[in-house]
This record gives structure tokens, sequence and C-alpha cells, in this order.
């Protein structure tokens, strides 16, 4: 895990978030994902000053691993000086070593940020779960602690002002926010109830309004009116020419049983393949969200 003090921002590994979205549906399956309902809340991940260090970080650790269900997994942390915020040895288990960066000692608000990464780890270590490449799997298990109720964390760890910056993990805070609504949306929750950082919630906000976009697109039938006359004259240009590119995030295709549309369901975003006949509703394959659309 990476902390850093030029904070980069924008959503320029959307595209990997949303790979590591589907990947998770995948392996979990929607039951899986709604096992974690509930958050983590503030006060498991608490850390006073007046805490012993190393009692306070193995409390915090043991509710990450309660809250991502291993319950047989046992976390030593320490703390040694290193370039990187945090690292964990990925073992056989059952006992796992964590490391982190002497500056914990210090920012102790951040403690249950770092772990709440680095047990992630231990998690899609168990499951199987990894992306090609350092860096899109660092993005993974971002991703992945964050639509499993322990990500506010990280988001919250973004702070900034004139002079000085820190960030934890490989997302941008607003693809923190992204992946946080995404979150929000399916359990009804708002984690910005729980942000210390005012820059958290900035984050958060425009991370909201590009989850809200993912549905607002068509075939949505919550698409705007832009939207929609743009679908209807690439959809004019698929049946006169089969096989056109369109460059939108939905794409046309003729068959033996005639037109059909295909796109990213807004919740998993696994690709929907549905006929083009008008009001349809459709029922997503892996993550079983029912769509309204207007095909």
């Amino acid at each position: 895990m990476t902390s850093s003090s030029t904070v980069a921002h924008g959503f320029p590994h959307l595209d990997t978030v949303r790979s590591a979205v589907t990947a998770l549906y995948r392996r979990l399956s929607p039951d899986g994902v709604a096992r974690f309902g509930s958050s983590v809340p503030p006060a498991d991940v608490a850390f006073a000053d007046t805490d012993d260090l190393h009692l306070g970080a193995q409390r915090v650790a043991r509710a990450m691993v309660q809250h991502l269900g291993l319950p047989d997994a046992r976390m030593i942390v320490s703390f040694r000086g290193m370039e990187h915020a945090a690292s964990v040895e990925l073992a056989a288990g059952p006992e796992y070593f964590i490391e982190l960066n002497d500056r914990f000692r210090t920012h102790r608000r951040d403690i249950g940020a770092a772990l709440a990464h680095e047990v992630t780890h231990v998690l899609l270590h168990r499951l199987g779960l990894a992306f090609p490449g350092t860096r899109a799997n660092e993005i993974l298990t971002d991703t992945v602690t964050t639509y499993l109720g322990a990500g506010w964390l990280l988001l919250d760890a973004y702070r900034e002002d004139a002079h000085s910056s820190q960030k934890l993990g490989y997302l941008t805070p607003e693809e923190f926010g992204y992946v946080l609504a995404k979150r929000a949306v399916l359990f009804d929750e708002d984690p910005s109830i729980w942000f210390t950082s005012p820059q958290a919630y900035t984050a958060y906000t425009k991370g909201l309004a590009m989850a809200r976009r993912d549905a607002q697109q068509p075939p949505l039938a919550a698409a705007g009116w832009a939207g929609r006359r743009r679908y209807a004259r690439e959809r004019r240009c698929a049946q006169e020419r089969p096989g056109a590119a369109s460059g939108t995030p939905y794409g046309f295709e003729n068959g033996r049983g005639g037109l059909r549309v295909s796109f990213p369901c807004p919740t998993c975003h696994q690709r929907i393949r549905i006929p083009v006949r008008g009001r349809v509703r459709a029922r997503c394959g892996l993550c079983r969200t029912v769509l309204e659309c207007d095909t």
C-alpha cells in the first residue's frame, strides 16, 4: 500500500475499478456481496492517543478480520521505517504479518485505513482473486476494500490544504468516492456522515455524481433527453449499417433475432444484451439487478 503527498484527481483508473467490481460479483456472487451490508462502524476503529500503540493496532486489525469474515486469520502488526504506508506477508496462514510505516505511530487516526487495505489483501489471497500486474492488483484491493464496507476509512484519510496533502491507496479520492457511492446505492447507506475530512466529503460528492451517470445511460429508462436522442440516432445508424461502432458505452449488433443492444449493468458492470423492442425490463445475470430499459 502506498501513501502520497502528491494527490492525483479525477477518474484515470475507472475501467479497472469497474472490472474489479465485476470480478468481485463473479467470485462472491450477489448473496456473498450482500453479507457485507453494514460498513465498519467508526467506533470499531477509533484510536485515541492514550491507547497502547500495539494493543490498539491489534484491536483494529481484529475488527477488520471480523468484518471481512476471516475468523481464523490472526494478524500480527508491527511498525518500522519503510517507503510504503504498509505491507502484508501473504503466506498460508493462519498468522499474517502486517507492517505499518513508523509514521502511523503519530498518525493513529489512519491506522484503520491502512489495516483495512492490508486485511483485504488477505481476503483476496484466500479467495484466489487477483489482477495481473502490481498496480491493477492494488486497484482491485482498494475497490474491494471500499465495496465491502471498509474503504470509507481510506477516503477519510485523504486530507489536503495549501501546505500539505495526504492520501492512502492507489485510487484517486474521486474514485474512492465513486466506489463508495456504488455501495451506498446498493445498501441504502450514507457513508458521508462518518467523514472527518472535508476534502473526503467533496471527493465523495464527485464520485456520487459519476455513479449516478452510470444509471442514466441509454438504454436505461432513466436516461436524459440528450442521451435518448443520441441513442435513437445510433440505433438508426446500426439498422442501416450493421456492425457500425458507436463509440458509446452501449453497442448494437444484428443477429438472426434482429437488432440487439448491449450495455454495462450500472451495478456490477457486466454487459447485458437485450432485443431492441421498445420498453423492456431486463435482469442482470450476474448481480440480479432488475433494470427498466427503453431500447
